[in-house]
């Protein structure tokens, strides 16, 4: 009987009642692991003395999962996918894995990722091209590509990500599962890889709300070694799922919703959008109230160039300590100068390179206010727009892209300028640091399609609530990939 395919509290229950072991379910999700592997390239490391843990009260004890490679993990390779770190061994756990561990939550793997999370297409890390489960001649999207592979195929019900843009929840669309990034600072960044410190979230990958609830209530928690976590003690989200959402107000925004807004709109763009307004519909059958609302199109437009700007200068400053001299493979030269130069020339990929430019550019003392500065204004004003709709609304709800996972034959990682607001948007979630949650909705020509539910700061349960509610008369819980094309 396969295990690793059901929710986290139909194996709890199986593991308390004896129908099997933490060993047994090891066994299982590292045989799935290994298969997984040969046709979708899903991890960095495969664990396989990874060790059964007591079985006890907590639902995730004894249960694999896989960590995403940019969490820091303790006498195991950590490589961020990245060559800059092919061979770095951390002397420390993360946080967030730590709190998991300390549940008896059993580690199997590491997931591949677009290199140190700076893309969306899942074929930048140093391993190579992460492909659909559902489809292997699309891409998952990224940076979370190997965990939202390996869950959507069933290898373990729940792995970790990291969100600083969408990196959670667009994979988690384009694989069929659900993809959970809480409000910033619930969940300790302390041992994540940093990219853009006022952008990243922890979070987690799962095939439903519940189990998502479940992983998160057990990873969050305030922690010492991060001054931007926060006490969350008094907040379950396990607990506060199944209540009724009548009277619930949602909107959301017709620059992105309605059709009529783009010129030439494509095929799978029209189904896609459709498809959401028929869920829209069915949502009001939970006694929700929706709304269209109106957002100036001018400031929607500056979303995806904000996002740029901001988390190249973060990340060029995160990563200044990427040298070769105090971790990585040496570079070669006479002094430290050309070594650190042939380190990096040769250890990033061509888009790492890309955004290291930018963000050097726009710090630079003449650039700073006109790009660095004004990249914070505009983000500020974001932010007030949607605080402004949290005023009268309980979430805004989004379709997650203009469509279903895209081709691997178009994986250079550039917009569409006439969809670029509806594929960035998840970027606001980010911005302000509000939970925010991705569930499936539907498929198009075979492939899966999600919807985004967005709330205020530390209004999580009910964020989660809401999509709980939703989930269940959509019926997508726990769908498992089944390959449509070999690709």
């Amino acid at each position: 009987m396969e295990y690793m395919t059901k929710g986290i509290l139909e194996i709890h229950r199986a593991l308390k009642n004896k129908e099997v072991t933490s060993k047994e379910l090891i066994e299982e999700s590292l045989e799935k692991t290994h298969k997984l592997q040969e046709e979708c390239n899903a991890f960095v490391t495969i664990l396989d003395d990874a060790k059964p843990s007591e079985v006890n009260d907590n639902f995730l004890s004894g249960i694999p999962y896989g960590i995403k490679d940019n969490y820091s993990t303790k006498g195991i390779l950590s490589t961020g996918s990245s060559n800059t770190l092919k061979d770095y061994v951390p002397f420390f756990t993360a946080t967030a894995i730590s709190n998991l561990e300390s549940k008896g939550a059993v580690a199997v793997n590491k997931t591949v990722m677009d290199e140190f999370g700076m893309g969306g297409t899942g074929t930048t890390g140093h391993t190579g091209i992460v492909k659909n489960p559902w489809d292997h001649s699309r891409m998952c999207a990224g940076s979370s590509a190997g965990s939202a592979c390996a869950v959507a195929a069933g290898v373990y019900p729940y792995a970790t990500g990291s969100d600083t843009g969408d990196s959670i929840r667009k994979p988690a669309a384009f694989c069929g599962i659900v993809g959970y990034k809480p409000t910033y600072g619930m969940i300790s960044r302390y041992g994540l890889f940093p990219f853009a410190s006022s952008l990243d979230h922890c979070g987690v990958l799962s095939r439903s709300v519940e189990d998502a609830a479940i992983v998160v209530d057990n990873m969050k928690g305030i922690d010492k070694n991060d001054m931007t976590s926060w006490d969350s003690k008094d907040i379950h989200l396990y607990e506060s799922l199944g209540k009724s959402v009548k009277g619930k107000k949602l909107c959301y925004i017709k620059e992105i919703c309605d059709i009529n807004m783009y010129k030439n709109p494509s095929e799978e763009l029209k189904l896609h959008l459709e498809n959401f307004h028929k869920v829209l519909e069915k949502c009001k059958s939970l006694g929700i109230e929706i709304e269209e609302v109106s957002v100036d199109q001018t400031l929607l437009n500056t979303v995806a160039s904000v996002y740029v700007v901001i988390s190249c200068a973060e990340a060029t400053s995160n990563m200044s300590n990427l040298t070769g001299i105090i971790f990585g493979p040496r570079g070669e030269g006479n002094n430290y100068i050309e070594m650190m130069k042939d380190y990096r020339t040769h250890g990033f990929s061509p888009l790492i390179k890309r955004r290291f430019v930018i963000g050097s550019y726009v710090l630079q003392a003449q650039n700073k206010d006109r790009y660095f500065h004004n990249a914070q204004r505009a983000r500020r004003l974001i932010v007030d727009k949607w605080k402004e709709l949290f005023e009268s609304y309980d979430a805004v709800i989004l379709p997650v892209s203009s469509g279903p996972a895209k081709s691997l034959d178009k994986n250079d990682d550039t917009l569409d300028e006439s969809t670029t607001v509806l594929e960035e948007h998840l970027q606001i979630g980010n911005f302000g640091g509000f939970p925010s949650i991705t569930i499936p909705d539907g498929f198009i020509d075979g492939m899966p399609v999600g919807l985004n539910i967005t709330g205020k700061c530390y209004d999580d349960e009910n964020v989660l609530n809401i999509a709980y509610n939703i989930e269940s008369i959509l019926g997508y819980k726990n769908q498992i990939a089944k390959e449509v094309n070999n690709g």
